[in-house]
């Protein structure tokens, strides 16, 4: 993913995917890309969960007409028809909870936007419903880890970090970046 402000207030939010690493695992022959394997994002079996754990019905199926299960969300924040944050992260399924746990620290948290980015973040999936997951870069301790428990909810580490968000948040003429340490970003202001 990547997020562009340039000096003129214009934004970009862009995510791409190959889907899993190295997606289909085929390269074109001469070009040198890989092609992706986002099929993966269609049902090939209803009520079946795919890579990322999401389980799809018959409206997702590989057939014309029916949506695939994407969760990419290149997002822009306007505040009185001004770019106030720009954002977005590469992450399956965990990509809606991550971006909503980065907008609730900035906006209802008043956080800095790179503690904003760095912050631990949960993820439920709907299936298994009684299962939250976090990943080890800020585990899941503590009172909310007991009362979740105490709910009945099982506490999971996932196994990989959840997301890579890159965001811009601009105040005025000032831009502040966030780049997750989760991942391989890097956030800059470059001047002309």
């Amino acid at each position: 993913h990547f997020s562009i402000v340039d000096a003129d207030g214009n934004a970009v939010s862009n995510t791409y995917t190959l889907n899993l690493d190295y997606g289909s695992g085929v390269v074109v022959k001469g070009a040198g890309f890989l092609l992706n394997d986002e099929m993966d994002d269609f049902s090939a079996k209803p009520g079946v969960a795919n890579a990322f754990g999401v389980v799809g019905s018959d409206a997702n199926a590989i057939e014309p007409g029916k949506r695939m299960l994407s969760s990419m969300s290149p997002s822009i924040v306007t505040r009185d028809g001004k770019v106030s944050l720009v954002l977005g992260t590469p992450g399956g399924s965990r990509i809606f909870t991550s971006i909503f746990q980065v907008l609730n620290n900035v906006y209802d948290f008043d956080m800095p936007l790179e503690k904003a980015v760095a912050a631990q973040r949960v993820h439920h999936q709907l299936l298994p419903k009684d299962t939250i997951y976090y990943d080890a870069h800020v585990p899941l301790t503590g009172t909310v880890a007991d009362e979740l428990k105490a709910m009945g909810y099982t506490l999971e580490d996932q196994g990989w970090l959840m997301g890579d968000i890159q965001a811009i948040r601009v105040d005025g003429t000032r831009l502040q970046t966030g780049s997750d340490p989760r991942g391989r970003g890097v956030g800059m202001v470059v001047k002309p």
